[in-house]
């Protein structure tokens, strides 16, 4: 059996199908009630990461699972060790972290402090465990889809700096692998895209798939500030921006880890808006 946590989620909505149509007895888990469209044979818990009392009926008989923090990211909650030790306790064998490329980019960033506890009682847990740290999201182009529905306009800072965003769908099928194949114990794997994509290059895309003209508005820093701060604590927002507008070199590279454990090239961002293109519309 394989628990999924963050199952509500972009990766995990992409995870529980993929595991589910290759035979796996899945549970999703999410802090909510059940949601909507699980795939067929999947099982809903309502748990909460940050409770390992709450974790512990879900993870008996549990072979596997997925760790995704999603909003307990910066929030409460006990010790990781916690909830790792309730794994082990229940048999659970084999453990996947989806982590942030933020924690070799930038090792000692306040905004990943818990997800770095992760990542370390991961790695002595004494389960086999497979570290994925993922590069920027496609799926934060979500942020723009009303303006682009209502104004075919996408608002955004520091419009010519690229970088390589990763499809979620991407990471959902490495952990897919992960957690069902050998192979993959004691790694860290860094997922990207296939290509540097600068924020005015991705509305170019939005515009090309819609069919459609979407102009593009660079926004100040002080006004992305602003913007962010309405959905995103603050101690989040400046980091977040430094990596927006003066990313590492390290964070600009292209990693061949997806398609080494695919066999297949990362896919691109536009693969990503076409799939979603009824968000845009």
């Amino acid at each position: 059996m394989i628990v999924v946590t963050g199952a509500t989620g972009n990766v995990g909505r992409s995870l529980l199908p993929l595991l589910a149509d290759a035979g796996e007895e899945v549970v999703a888990v999410s802090r909510q009630a059940e949601p909507e469209g699980l795939p067929g044979g999947v099982r809903h818990a309502r748990a909460d990461l940050g409770s390992s009392a709450s974790m512990r009926p879900v993870l008996r008989r549990a072979d596997a699972l997925f760790l995704l923090l999603g909003g307990a990211l910066n929030g409460p909650g006990e010790p990781a060790e916690a909830l790792l030790d309730a794994a082990m306790e229940a048999g659970v064998k084999r453990v996947v972290l989806l982590s942030s490329q933020i924690n070799s980019t930038r090792p000692e960033a306040p905004s990943h402090t818990r997800l770095r506890e992760f990542e370390a009682a991961v790695r002595v847990s004494g389960a086999d465990f497979t570290i994925l740290r993922a590069g920027g999201f496609a799926s934060n182009a979500y942020a723009w889809a009303e303006s682009v529905r209502t104004k075919r306009t996408v608002f955004a800072p520091f419009a010519e700096v690229a970088l390589p965003v990763v499809d979620p769908a991407d990471l959902a099928e490495v952990a897919a692998v992960a957690l069902r194949e050998d192979g993959h114990a004691g790694r860290t794997y860094e997922l990207t895209g296939p290509e540097a994509i600068s924020p005015r290059r991705q509305a170019t895309v939005i515009s090309e798939v819609l069919g459609e003209e979407v102009a593009f508005v660079e926004l100040s820093r002080e006004e992305a500030h602003a913007h962010l701060a309405q959905f995103m604590p603050e101690e989040v927002i400046g980091g977040t921006l430094d990596i927006l507008g003066r990313p590492l070199p390290a964070e600009q590279r292209i990693s061949p880890d997806a398609e080494h454990v695919l066999g297949r090239p990362a896919a691109p961002f536009a693969e990503w808006v076409t799939r979603n293109l009824p968000a845009f519309r």
